[in-house]
């Protein structure tokens, strides 16, 4: 096909990464490199807007037409870990002895270094 000097681009583009992309900034990235999202966990991916892409297909550098559609996943699937997207806080190690417990006596013990 004869391209034109008003042509929208490339006839074929390359996916861009979206994992651990927020669903704004995935669709703002759609937009720029010429594919069109759609959610596969979700009704409608415009009422999305702060959680996390978490899995896509067609994979990142994937060419493929210009306007082809890219599905993300905002959580896990149930053989894919606990679900959810985001960054969740480590449980182990737990904090260390110290501190304030460390310096002074539990209650009920008589204060160290008192004279009497």
């Amino acid at each position: 096909m004869p391209r034109t000097p008003g042509d929208a681009g490339p006839l074929e583009v390359r996916v861009p990464r979206f994992v651990g992309l927020m669903a704004m900034d995935a669709r703002k990235r759609a937009v720029e490199r010429g594919v069109r999202l759609v959610a596969g966990d979700r009704s409608e991916l415009d009422d999305v807007v702060l959680e996390y892409v978490v899995r896509q297909y067609p994979l990142p550098e994937v060419e493929v037409p210009r306007g082809a559609v890219v599905t993300v996943w905002f959580d896990l699937g149930p053989d894919e870990g606990e679900g959810g997207a985001g960054v969740r806080e480590p449980r182990l190690p737990g904090p260390s002895d110290g501190g304030l417990q460390r310096e002074l006596a539990e209650p009920g013990q008589p204060e160290v270094g008192v004279g009497g």
